[in-house]
């Protein structure tokens, strides 16, 4: 399988690239700075620089591309509206599917998250804004959104379930789960889809 990922440098993108690679996946690998990509130098794995602010670069280094998995975040110092430039870039290449990396309790999954988790994400302000609307755009073009909780440490989680928005939980606070995990459901997505044009949650059994 060929599969390109975007922000590949970042906690989840490294974890997508790095597993996708010990699955015998053919890697792409984007990231602003590729040589932050820290990995092994190996056949399967092609760095390309590529920022999602300059659509020309997201363009050519995503031409061609079959599977895109996201693993763009927001960085420190960035300015609002990254993700929705990287999510407008990535539909626009046509690739054959989007697998994109959310915030559990924003957008279509606000209400499942409860009122707390709500309130605390209103403070996200212009970022809130600019994920929500990504994430709108990607299911809008049938890609695959993955809403998690509050990222922690830790490996994969072996017995890892992904489930729709009326399997999730109820809790208060939306429980913590590693990059690990969520990247390897995402990988799962890529490998067997079961949420086109929905939003997933990936639970850490």
């Amino acid at each position: 399988m060929n599969v390109t990922i975007l922000a590949a440098s970042g906690g989840v993108g490294l974890a997508l690239t790095r597993q996708a690679l010990e699955r015998g996946y053919t890697v792409t690998a984007l990231a602003r700075t590729p040589a932050r990509i820290d990995l092994p130098d190996s056949p399967q794995l092609t760095r390309v620089a590529a920022d999602v602010r300059d659509p020309d670069s997201l363009a050519k280094a995503l031409d061609g591309s079959d599977i895109v998995l996201s693993g763009l975040g927001i960085a420190q110092g960035d300015k609002p509206g990254a993700l929705t430039a990287g999510a407008h870039g990535v539909i626009d290449s046509r690739p054959g599917r989007i697998i994109w990396l959310g915030a559990y309790g924003t957008g279509p999954s606000a209400q499942a998250a409860g009122f707390a988790t709500r309130t605390l994400l209103k403070a996200m302000g212009a970022e809130l804004t600019d994920k929500i609307a990504a994430d709108a755009a990607v299911l809008a073009a049938g890609g695959t959104v993955f809403h998690s909780g509050p990222f922690a440490n830790g490996p994969a989680s072996t017995t890892r379930r992904t489930v729709g928005l009326h399997e999730t939980p109820k809790r208060f606070f939306p429980a913590r789960i590693s990059r690990e995990t969520v990247a390897a459901a995402m990988l799962d997505e890529a490998q067997t889809p079961r949420f086109p044009g929905r939003v997933a949650v990936p639970l850490a059994l």
